[in-house]
């Protein structure tokens, strides 16, 4: 019987790397809150225009999503040991 996670297709790695991308998206979207004043009458271009919210924000975004993108796609590397157990396990089946 396969293990359930492996049948998924999702390994953990996979998890770690959409978790990853998720905190950065977050991130990104945090940097570029705010900006704006109290007042209706104050124009505060400086916190409005930074290099934080205009650059750097939307940077993060899409490395976010494109570290999520990898980690859907990324197909996991086998391990030695699942392929002789699993070799194993079929010579053993074929012997019956």
């Amino acid at each position: 019987m396969k293990n359930p996670i492996d049948h998924f297709g999702f390994h953990p790695e996979n998890y770690r790397l959409l978790f990853i991308g998720l905190a950065i998206n977050v991130l990104g979207y945090i940097l570029m809150i705010g900006g704006g004043a109290d007042d209706p009458s104050q124009f505060d271009g400086d916190a409005l225009f930074s290099h934080v919210r205009i650059t750097l924000a939307p940077m993060l975004i899409v490395v976010g999503y494109g570290i999520m993108i990898y980690a859907i796609m990324k197909k996991p590397k086998k391990e030695e040991n699942q392929e002789s157990s699993d070799s194993t396990s079929a010579k053993n089946s074929n012997k019956k």
